[in-house]
């Protein structure tokens, strides 16, 4: 039996909807302070070169500049957001990279100034040869980006589970097939920017962040600071989608010159530098090889990639791990076989971009699994029908799965967008492609090795009951999770969601929280919400129950209001109840955290890829395609999810449209360029093409019922799990409507057109054939 719910399952506006319209609210690049500086950073002209010397002394005379900084200024120990892997310095001190490495910085009066500051730094470099493809930076003789990583490997992977070998001795089909993905970058519309203050004894800096945690953990690691000595404040972010997980030379910088300054120092990046520190998506060559019985039924399947993850780590361990580790999740089978590596380059780091390693690999799998359907003349949608997973199984890599609706997600698909109508009637250059995907309702473990809970969240209610307010350090960066998180308190507690006020993301004033990745905030963040609002409704009761004289378990607290569950009786407003309790009790508050049960096995690598639950969906889209050009038309999508219970339909919605959007443009536009010298050719939105508004197809989004056990009211993520079948179902359409597949992302015109002439002219060479 369903239960009715006040607040939850409701379209409720954005906390923070009226600031952003009518422009009150600050992002980190907004906010100025007395007595403030200017911060930039020197990089790199070079791919790679050795640093032989570094003169500042004519910057230093310049008018309005007031500190300049070098390796020697600043710590060298090295950083990373990956433990495994710390391999990033401040500022480079004897090599550089990449073009874009960090060199020098200045703190000056006006940005002008800096810019001046800068021309005026005078470094001697030796050019040194360059590692610019990562299919050849394993070979013998290529240069070494990282000295200590023989043949510029970073990290190797190699799992199996079951007997690979034997199931595909078994099988009726063993088919192989090769797929390349792109670099793309996150490009939010925010720039990244940072303010530092020092007082003399501690660190303040608002950032444009999407985990003050984390952030506050590793700059204080850096300069060997208390953690209670670094304050992080989050105003409010303009998209991150993963590029801002991680601090940036942006913090370490500033933070310096700030102390040598004794003044704030706001740093900022301009476009062109936001590509090149990048973190975004990585290229990579994947080789799928599948056996299957004649039915179409999987039997097992190997993955064998290559990652280019540039010049540092950043989050790439994790991220190559996450590439094949959710690749069993949407389809049933029980063997398989992983291996990957991850190469440096001289190239701009890669890191996590929505979907985290999941949506190329689920790109080239599901544009695999059509290449079977069609050798085995099984229709598309029903080959995944026959393996979609089902719930309480478990993976091959050990991956619980208890609520699990792919095969309702895949039949609603199928009946919504008219798949066997469009099939059975098909016109020309018209074709329609379905792909599944399925991601993390947050990562079982956080980045490094802690015991400290995923989240933590406290309620204080106001003496007289008005209002109620949030403090949690859990991350908005215009995904809503302010909002949701207050929707979740208001019905824990039996309160209003008008009267719910948030402080969010202030290390100093707000309760840990590891921030918003890996799709983790609904549930994680949400479970020590729950928790502390459920404190509060308990304290409410129990005083409401002395002045009712009913018992405490004989009442409930809706919509704010105390009522009896069983009889006609007097009802109390939550602000009486709440002011009494003042009054008698000091204080009304709540607290709550998280820790996720103990997930995973114990072989290598087993713990990327956990988490209490998974969200599972389908997408279908619809293509015509013109063949004198080319171009690709996006006639229709439909989005078919398995989330759990809905907490705002209307955010969820957004999120699927904002995930098709950039699913979209990786399929067909967007790639990071660069040219023979390392040197990105597009970074800039004038030649990185995203799309917009006027490129969206018609979307029709829906959820199916489902209810996760192991979450707060059964809810499950759909931000990032939204973004990974989108590369698949686009690619597969294209497939349907010009019958030759295109193996390489972006999926542009051009490939088209040559792809379409190529299979004319096969035709007319097979005709002209006696």
């Amino acid at each position: 039996m369903s239960k009715s719910y006040k607040v939850i399952g409701r379209s409720v506006p954005r906390i923070d909807g009226r600031d952003k319209v009518t422009g009150a609210a600050k992002y980190s690049g907004d906010l100025t302070f007395p007595n403030m500086l200017f911060g930039k950073i020197l990089t790199s002209p070079h791919a790679h070169a050795r640093i032989l010397s570094i003169d500042t002394s004519e910057a230093e005379k310049l008018p309005g500049v007031k500190a300049v900084i070098t390796h020697r200024d600043v710590p060298d120990l090295k950083y990373g957001i990956s433990p495994a892997r710390w391999d990033e310095n401040i500022f480079c001190i004897d090599k550089v990279r990449f073009v874009g490495d960090k060199v020098a910085a200045v703190a000056c009066v006006d940005r002008d100034t800096c810019y001046e500051a800068l021309r005026a730094i005078k470094v001697e470099y030796e050019v040194l040869p360059a590692v610019l493809d990562f299919l050849h930076a394993m070979d013998e003789g290529q240069p070494l980006v990282q000295e200590e990583y023989a043949r510029n490997i970073n990290t190797e992977i190699h799992q199996e589970f079951g007997d690979v070998e034997k199931a595909f001795a078994e099988a009726y089909l063993v088919r192989t097939d090769t797929f390349l993905g792109q670099r793309t970058y996150q490009a939010p519309i925010e720039p990244h920017s940072a303010t530092c203050m020092w007082d003399g004894e501690k660190l303040t800096i608002y950032s444009s962040t999407q985990s003050p945690h984390y952030f506050q953990y590793y700059i204080a690691r850096e300069f060997g600071m208390p953690m209670g000595d670094v304050r992080i404040i989050k105003p409010h972010v303009g998209g991150g989608f993963g590029g801002k997980l991680e601090p940036t030379g942006l913090e370490f910088a500033g933070t310096v010159l700030a102390r040598l300054t004794g003044r704030p120092v706001r740093m900022f990046y301009d476009r062109a530098e936001m590509f090149a520190h990048n973190r975004g998506r990585h290229a990579q060559h994947m080789e799928i090889t599948t056996g299957v019985t004649k039915e179409g039924k999987i039997l097992g399947a190997k993955a064998n990639f290559i990652m280019d993850g540039g010049a540092y780590t950043s989050l790439g361990i994790a991220t190559a791990y996450y590439a094949g580790a959710l690749l069993p999740l949407t389809y049933e089978f029980d063997h398989y076989k992983f291996d990957m590596h991850r190469v440096y380059t001289n190239l701009p780091a890669c890191g996590a971009q929505r979907g985290h390693g999941a949506p190329q690999p689920k790109y080239a799998f599901e544009s695999h699994l059509d290449n079977v359907a069609k050798e085995l003349g099984i229709d598309p949608m029903e080959i995944r029908i026959r393996n979609a997973r089902r719930p309480d199984t478990v993976t091959p890599n050990d991956f619980i799965v208890n609520s699990c609706e792919m095969r309702q997600c895949l039949e609603r698909a199928r009946e919504i967008s008219g798949w066997d109508q469009k099939k059975a009637n098909r016109t020309h250059g018209r074709g329609i492609g379905a792909a599944t995907g399925s991601f993390v309702s947050g990562a079982g473990y956080p980045i490094y090795r802690t015991d400290l809970p995923q989240a933590a969240a406290i309620i204080t209610v106001h003496e007289d009951g008005t209002a109620a307010t949030l403090y949690t350090g859990a991350t908005d960066i215009g995904q809503g999770s302010d909002t949701i998180l207050c929707q979740m308190a208001a019905e824990a507690m039996g309160y209003r969601y008008e009267e719910m006020k948030i402080v969010a993301a202030d290390t100093q004033i707000t309760p840990h929280d590891f921030g918003a990745y890996a799709s983790r905030q609904t549930v994680m963040s949400g479970a020590a919400v729950k928790q502390a609002g459920e404190q509060i409704k308990a304290q409410i009761l129990e005083l409401a129950s002395f002045m009712l004289s009913i018992p405490a378990d004989d009442l409930d607290c809706q919509d704010g209001v105390v009522f009896s569950r069983s009889r006609k009786a007097k009802t109390l407003s939550f602000e009486e109840v709440a002011r009494k309790f003042f009054v008698l009790k000091g204080p009304l508050t709540g607290k709550g955290s998280y820790h996720p049960p103990k997930l995973g096995g114990t072989f290598k690598g087993a713990a990327v890829g956990t988490s209490p639950s998974y969200s599972f969906g389908v997408q279908v889209g619809e293509v015509q395609i013109d063949e004198e050009t080319g171009e690709v038309t996006v006639v229709g999508v439909w989005d078919v999810h398995d989330c759990g219970k809905v907490i705002n339909p209307r955010l969820l919605h957004g999120q699927v449209h904002g995930a098709l959007a950039m699913g979209l443009g990786e399929t067909v536009w967007e790639q990071v360029l660069f040219d023979d010298k390392g040197k990105i050719r597009n970074a800039e939105l004038a030649n990185y093409r995203l799309v917009t508004a006027l490129d969206m197809p018609p979307i029709q989004s829906e959820v199916v019922d489902s209810h996760e056990i192991s979450s707060p009211w059964g809810v499950k993520e759909i931000g990032e799990g939204s973004t990974n079948p989108t590369m698949g179902c686009f690619s597969n359409a294209i497939f349907d409507a010009m019958g030759v597949r295109v193996n390489s992302l972006p999926l542009s015109y051009e490939k088209v057109w040559r792809a379409l002439k190529e299979k004319r002219e096969a035709e007319d060479r097979s005709r002209e054939t006696p």
